[in-house]
Order: C-alpha cells, then structure tokens, then sequence
C-alpha cells in the first residue's frame, strides 16, 4: 500500500513542571502530626505572622487562591489540634502550609490526547472550528490527571493553539451529590453485595436521593444492628466506597480552560485518571452531552469510569456497570445506532469489542469485532478513541501492539448501520513512532485518544511514547479509499 501522505503541524505539547497544585502532605503517624502542630502552636503570634509572611512570599505567586488550599489542609489535621483557644487566621494558614506540599501535574509526561468540537463556537470565522484537547498529565509517582487546551482549526486546516496559563486549578467537589438508586443497586449486585444488610440501607431511599440521605440511612442501620458482624461491616464499607466513587465537580466560570484540571479524588483513582476518551454525544432530540470514559487506578486494580459534562465547567463521575465493564479502553460512539449506544471495548486484553445498551452506564455482552491480523498487531489491539462518522462507514482508529512493545495507529471501517460488519482496514500502519518520536518515559510509542474530521482532513492528535503530544492531518478521502480498498 502507498502511504497516505500526513500533514505534520509545527505544535507540540510537551511537559511544564511549574504548573502546580497543592496536595496534602500529611505523615501517616499520628504522632508525627501532633508533633509537629506542637511547634506550630509554641510560636508567638509575631512569630507566626513572620513565618507565614516567607512562605507566602516564597509560593502565594505560584497558585491563583494560596489560601483555600492550605485551609483545606488545615482542617485535614484539626482533630488532632489540642487547644481550646482560637487560633489566628495567620496561624491556622501557617499549620495548613506544614501539612501541604507542591505537586507538578505534567513534569513526567502530557500525552494520549483526545479532541472535541468545543460547545462554544462564537465569533468563530466561517470554515473554522473552536475544539477542546483532552490531555493525560503525568507526574511524580505516575499520578495521572486530566488537563485541557483550547484551539481554532482554520478553514484550511491549519491550527493554533491557545496560550497556556502558568496557573492550574482544581474543582469544588460538590458537597452532597446525587444518585440513581437502580444504577447504585445494581452495580452493588455486581459486586456481590446484595444482601439484606444493603437492602435495608437502601430501602428508605427515594429514586435519586442524595450523599446525606444515604449517610443518614447508613447510620441508622449502624445505630440499629447488633452486634455489627463483619458481614455488614463489609457491605456498609463497600456501599460507601461506591458512593466516593460517584462524584460531581464545578469549576469557576473565570477559569481558563487550561487552567482546570480534574485530579483524582476517590480510592478507586488514587493513583491515576488514565486515558479519558471524550465524545461529543448527540443525542436523538438534539441535546448534546460529553462523555469521556477514563480508567481509573488504585495501584492494584483498574476500574472504568464515565465523565458527563454538557459545558466542561460542571462535570458528574460515574462508575459504570455491567459484565462488559473491564479492562480498557472503552469508546463510546456519537449517536445512538438503531435506537441503541454503542460502545467499542477490550474485554480481553488483545482484541477490539462492539456492544450496544439502552443506557450509557450499563453494559453487558460484548462480541469480538477485530483481532490482531498483522504483525505490526499482533501482541494486542485497541481503540485510539471513538468511531467517527463519515458517508463511507464509521471511521475507527485503532493501535496495534507489535514486536519489542512498538505501538504504531492503524484503522478500521465499519458499516454506518450494521458496525459490527467491518467494511475494511488498513494492512500497514497509518502512523507509527519514528525518529526523536520514538524516545521517551515509554519508548517506541504512538497513541491517541480521539480524533476529529474537519473538511475533508482528519485531525489527529497523539503522543509520542508517553511523553509529549503533536498534531497530524491526514487526507480524508484518502483514507476512506485505502480502507474501502
């Protein structure tokens, strides 16, 4: 096969360690905690206001809002604080900094990209696009975050990207989230808690209710049930951690886009949001919603999640359910199909999978759809984001894990009304890791997350062996002849 011929662009997202946010930086000792709030608390109040005074000159030109993340801190630690006088604004900022450190999001890595029409296209020229860039940011312990870019797609197909703020931000969780009382029993069932005891906490429940109302119930049933066997202790930890797993977040309107970041927050993510995979979905009237699907990590085990926005301001996190939710890599298409969603997934950990479901957040019998056929694939092959809609098929890009762990971009494409038929796909590699491209945290990689077709291009972005992401266009109807070849 000829190759297709690939318009490279001169941008290039690489790593930025002084984009910053503040963790906790709490020592597991209790002891250690009082310890060190003792020393806090031995200095005058002229002393505490020196000492705050360095470190706010040294760190409060680094962060938009210094103060409420050493407050957060602050109140991390407040009961193990032991006196009873009121401390000083000063004092409480000063404990909080002791208890806080600096952690840069993106200093190991800013790659897997994926890229969406942005919902607000106002005051843009004819021809041209506004879209947002999903980014996986890497640092120190391989934590992995969430980060935004903005940009404009020109007319003819050239692209420029938003200046990046030096400041990043994180969301408000919200306080009292929100549930579906059948989705939150039945991934308990799945999870093989569907007992009595979970019974009995959900029972009084209304069809949504809310983290107080749940917390209310489970206390009653903590207050009520003696003795407090080891069986319901399980069932009440696990009926808490599933809702620590569904959350809802906000961030202010006067942010930059670059500057949110989405963090993990629950258990389940406390080591990574990995590989988020954002669609633009239109629904059947009309209303469009954002879904990302994202792998959450813990260090032991993965967990697939879904991310809804309809703004990028407010967005709800939800754990998916079904016997078809594992492994990675899951990809939703853009619109429903005969009446369903459709999913591509890898159950297996080697082939590419299709399902359908009347409900975005349940998921269950999965068929194979693609397995490796080449060499260049044929360790393992996957989705590089969701199916693309074009008069030929939907438009499926694929990587392929080959000798020596080498990932190169390939595609596929499937039948606009049946895509379990696979209408074709290319025998060579569409993109692979090449020259300075091939070096870095994970060498001789390329990977992508979602892609768009603007005109008659496709506008790819990918990372370069999991350190910086670039941008090609690739000849649409190129492309589609090769495939339907």
């Amino acid at each position: 096969m000829t190759p297709i011929p690939l318009r490279r662009h001169e941008t290039m997202l690489v790593p930025e360690s002084a984009r910053v946010i503040i963790r906790p930086f709490i020592p597991s000792s209790s002891h250690r905690v009082t310890t060190i709030i003792g020393r806090a608390l031995a200095l005058s109040e002229e002393e505490t206001e020196r000492d705050l005074k360095t470190v706010l000159a040294e760190f409060d030109s680094r962060h938009l809002d210094i103060e409420t993340p050493l407050l957060a801190n602050y109140d991390r630690v407040l009961p193990h604080i032991f006196t009873q006088r009121p401390l000083s604004h000063a004092r409480k900022l000063l404990i909080g900094a002791l208890f806080s450190g600096e952690y840069a999001l993106e200093s190991a890595a800013l790659f897997n990209p994926s890229i969406v029409a942005h919902p607000d296209q106002s005051g843009v020229p004819t021809g041209a696009l506004r879209f947002i860039m999903s980014l996986r940011a890497t640092g120190e312990g391989h934590v992995s975050s969430i980060e935004f870019r903005t940009g404009l797609i020109a007319a003819e197909g050239g692209i420029r990207l938003d200046p990046v703020s030096r400041f990043v931000s994180l969301p408000e969780i919200a306080p009292n989230p929100s549930y579906k009382k059948t989705a939150f029993i039945v991934k308990l069932h799945e999870m093989g808690f569907d007992n009595g005891h979970t019974t009995a906490v959900m029972a009084p429940l209304a069809d949504r209710f809310t983290r107080s109302d749940l917390n209310r119930s489970l206390l009653a049933i903590r207050r009520e049930t003696r003795p407090l066997t080891q069986d319901l202790k399980n069932a009440l930890r696990c009926i808490q951690w599933l809702a620590d797993s569904n959350y809802e977040m906000n961030f202010a309107p006067t942010l930059a886009m670059s500057e949110r970041v989405i963090f993990p927050v629950s258990t389940n993510e406390s080591n990574g949001i990995e590989d988020a995979r954002f669609v633009r979905m239109v629904e059947d009237d009309g209303s469009v919603m954002y879904y990302a699907t994202y792998t959450a990590y813990n260090g032991h085990a993965i967990l697939p999640q879904l991310i809804e926005t309809q703004d990028f301001l407010h967005f709800q996190v939800l754990t998916l359910s079904g016997t078809a939710v594992q492994n990675k890599g899951m990809a939703l298409f853009p619109r429903k199909i005969d009446g369903s969603y459709a999913m591509l997934s890898r159950q297996d950990d080697e082939n590419l999978f299709i399902m359908f479901s009347d409900n975005p957040h349940y998921w269950s019998d999965s068929k194979v759809l693609l397995r490796p056929a080449e060499m260049w694939e044929s360790v393992k092959i996957g989705n590089c984001g969701s199916p693309i809609e074009t008069e030929a098929g939907w438009l499926v890009l694929t990587h392929g894990v080959g000798p020596m762990r080498k990932y190169c971009i390939g595609a596929a494409l499937l039948d606009l009304q049946d895509p379990t038929r696979v209408i074709g796909r290319l025998r060579e590699p569409l993109l692979g890791p090449e020259g300075v491209g091939r070096e870095g945290y994970v060498p001789n990689v390329v990977y992508s997350c979602g892609s768009m077709v603007h005109g008659r291009e496709l506008i790819l972005p990918f990372a370069m062996s999991d350190r910086a992401t670039t941008i090609v266009s690739v000849p649409l109807d190129e492309l589609l002849t090769a495939l339907k070849a």
